[in-house]
């Protein structure tokens, strides 16, 4: 069952690194604080730079315009447009998972994200427009047309990590990114309460805060594009791959070629289901702070900032638990921990009015931590374990998989606004997923038996 998780060269000795359930081909990384500095690590760390900031200000602005958009619809009384908008959102991972595997393995992944660069700055005139007027039509098609873009960037990006560095190295790397990114989420999410909080009338008799949100997306969108100039540029993996015509069919013939490698399908379900989940998470987050508790748009927003501080600090601790080779165990117990945070949460309205706001915000730091260790083997495994001139069509196929997902959880989140308040809903998800990752468990356990 063990697969090589690379090789990562070091003055002369040769380690093998790998995500695997095999102790014989299992090494530690412990001989490895030296090898950091190796000359092929330093020599790729500016391009490796210019990756994480190309993915900083994309992702930056993907969460800014979308809490943006979310507390404006939960402001004026609209909290299932929420749903609706996550939908939308959505949508182009699923009808363009094919073509965007197809373009990260067909050419270079260089020229797709910088031509996804172009895109997201088109796509982001579209949305301060409909801003600043107040339009949903125009808002709504940002939102489609700005979904579309990442779902072209997404596997050129996760799939140039393993041509830049040795296999090893991955992990780490993905740590990096995440806590980078994580911290592009924080700030574009906070941002968006901050900016929507500044009142009064600017120019051409638009609201001061609408204009502050335009020009932000404007800006970060030239620099994303400037700064991708600068990302590694490697040769197509697989210029003689055809263009899948038939589109989400030929997605799911991958997904089906995905299960002939039991482990990976596994974790690609794992990973599906973290994102269908933490998805369903930031519906419910919106209005249980600004409906259930009244705490207005920034704390709102502040809310969101604490579970992705604590999902960057257990991105490197799982960074480290994914040379584990029993890493599997590791991911399962985060799980558990994660899903009773969870349902700990229904219980927050009984205590008393003094302890709930910091019950609040310790409850969704830790539901982050549990769900950085959960998220960041996984998501190194598959970026390695699949076959190099394959790489973006799986990981747009897991694209396909984890949106889908998401758009589930956005009318899941809908049913159970209506039904119940935000923390009882938080309570039922977490049963839901501690059943979800005793069912990985066990699929787990099946494949290390084997």
């Amino acid at each position: 069952m063990s697969r090589h998780f690379g090789k990562y060269p070091r003055k002369g000795v040769t380690a093998d690194i790998m995500i695997c359930f095999d102790n014989d081909w299992y090494h530690s990384w412990s001989y490895m604080t030296e090898g950091l500095f190796d000359e092929a690590i330093i020599r790729a760390r500016g391009k490796f730079v210019a990756m994480v900031a190309t993915f900083f200000l994309g992702v930056f602005n993907d969460n800014f315009y979308r809490q943006v958009v979310l507390l404006l619809a939960v402001g004026a009384g609209w909290p299932d447009m929420q749903g609706y908008a996550l939908a939308i959102y959505s949508l182009p991972f699923i009808l363009f998972a094919a073509p965007a595997g197809w373009l990260a393995d067909h050419f270079p992944k260089r020229t797709v994200m910088i031509g996804a660069k172009w895109l997201e700055l088109i796509v982001m005139l579209v949305g301060a427009v409909g801003i600043c007027t107040g339009n949903w039509c125009l808002i709504f098609t940002m939102l489609g047309l700005m979904a579309a873009q990442s779902a072209l960037f997404s596997p050129a990006l996760n799939g140039s990590i393993p041509e830049l560095y040795p296999a090893g190295y991955v992990p780490k790397a993905n740590a990096t990114m995440r806590i980078f990114v994580t911290l592009a989420i924080l700030i574009g999410t906070a941002a968006a309460g901050f900016a929507l909080d500044h009142t009064g009338i600017g120019w051409f008799g638009l609201e001061c805060g609408r204009l502050i949100v335009a020009a932000i997306v404007m800006a970060v969108s030239i620099a994303g594009l400037l700064v991708c100039f600068g990302v590694v540029r490697r040769p197509a993996a697989a210029p003689q791959a055809k263009f899948p015509w038939t589109g989400p069919a030929d997605t799911i013939r991958q997904l089906l070629a995905i299960r002939a490698d039991p482990l990976l399908a596994i974790t690609v379900g794992a990973s599906v289901f973290f994102w269908s989940i933490g998805s369903l998470q930031i519906l419910l987050i919106n209005p249980l702070g600004l409906l259930q508790f009244q705490l207005g748009n920034t704390v709102t927003s502040a809310l969101i900032v604490a579970i992705l501080i604590g999902m960057a600090v257990g991105g490197v601790l799982g960074s480290r638990l994914a040379t584990n080779p029993r890493w599997y165990r590791s991911v399962i117990s985060a799980g558990v921990i994660f899903s009773l945070l969870m349902v700990m949460m229904a219980t927050v309205p009984v205590l008393p009015a003094f302890l709930q706001h910091t019950t609040l915000f310790l409850l969704m730091a830790g539901i982050g931590l549990a769900g950085g260790v959960f998220l960041i083997p996984m998501s190194s495994f598959i970026q390695v374990r699949a076959a190099p001139d394959r790489k973006g069509a799986v990981l747009a196929a897991t694209n396909f998989l984890s949106f889908s997902g998401i758009l589930l959880s956005g009318f899941l989140a809908n049913l159970l606004n209506a039904l119940w308040q935000p923390t009882t809903s938080f309570g039922l998800a977490g049963v839901l997923s501690l059943a979800i990752v005793f069912w990985l468990f066990v699929q787990y356990k099946r494949e290390e038996v084997k």
